[in-house]
C-alpha cells in the first residue's frame, strides 16, 4: 500500500511538471499568458525590476526565439538526409541563449544555479542582455526592433551592421516589434488586475 501511494505521488508530480512546462494556450495575448501562468507574470515583473526592461519586449523576444517552449533548440542537421551530425548552434531553452553568453550571464549575476529551460532564469537573462545592449550600443530598452537585432546578432555584430545584409532578419525584427507593441497594449489593459494579490482576486 505504501509503495502504491508513493508511486501515485510521483506520477502526480511528473504530471504537474509536464503541465507547467507546456507553452501557453493563447500566446498571442499577454494577458491570457499571465492569467494562465501566474509564475511567469511574477518572473517578468522581477526581471523588469532587476534590469529596468519593460515587460512586453522580453516576452516578444522569447516568443520569436522559442515559441515559449522550454526545450527549444535549433533543428538537427543531417548528412545524406539521414545521418545526424549535430545542431547549427548550442542555443537552447526559452531564450535560445547560447552556452558562452549564458555563462557570461551566470558569472555576471552570480546566478550559478540558473537553467536555460527555467522561465524565471530565461526572462532574467533576456532582461540582462537588453540592459547590456543599452549600455554598450545605446539602444533604448523600449526599442524592440533594435534590441532584437542586438539579441540575434550580438552587440558586436549589431555595431558592425551585420544585419544590414540580412533582409530576412530585418523582417523578423519588425515582427518582434509589432508583437511587442500588441503585448504592450494588452498589458496596459490588464496589469492592474494582474497585480492584485491572489487573495484579493479570490475574494472579489
Amino acid at each position: 500500500m505504501t509503495r502504491f501511494f508513493i508511486l501515485c505521488c510521483l506520477l502526480v508530480c511528473f504530471g504537474l511538471t509536464g503541465c507547467a512546462t507546456k507553452p501557453p494556450q493563447q500566446p498571442d495575448n499577454l494577458c491570457d499568458i499571465f492569467e494562465e501562468k501566474r509564475e511567469w507574470y511574477e518572473a517578468a515583473i522581477q526581471a523588469r525590476d532587476n534590469w529596468g526592461t519593460p515587460v512586453h519586449i522580453p516576452m516578444a523576444i522569447m516568443y520569436q526565439e522559442s515559441g515559449f517552449r522550454y526545450d527549444a533548440a535549433p533543428p538537427m542537421q543531417y548528412f545524406l538526409w539521414f545521418i545526424p551530425i549535430g545542431r547549427a548552434s548550442d542555443a537552447y531553452g526559452y531564450s535560445q541563449a547560447k552556452t558562452p553568453v549564458w555563462g557570461e550571464y551566470v558569472e555576471a549575476t552570480d546566478n550559478w544555479f540558473a537553467d536555460r529551460d527555467d522561465f524565471e532564469d530565461a526572462i532574467d537573462f533576456v532582461g540582462w542582455y537588453m540592459h547590456r545592449t543599452s549600455q554598450i550600443n545605446g539602444v533604448s530598452k523600449w526599442d524592440a526592433y533594435g534590441q532584437y537585432l542586438n539579441y540575434h546578432e550580438g552587440q558586436g555584430g549589431y555595431r558592425r551592421g551585420s544585419y544590414k545584409s540580412k533582409p530576412w532578419l530585418i523582417k523578423v525584427a519588425r515582427k518582434v516589434e509589432a508583437r511587442a507593441k500588441r503585448y504592450s497594449q494588452q498589458f496596459w489593459g490588464c496589469k492592474d488586475e494582474l497585480s492584485r494579490s491572489w487573495l484579493m482576486r479570490w475574494l472579489f
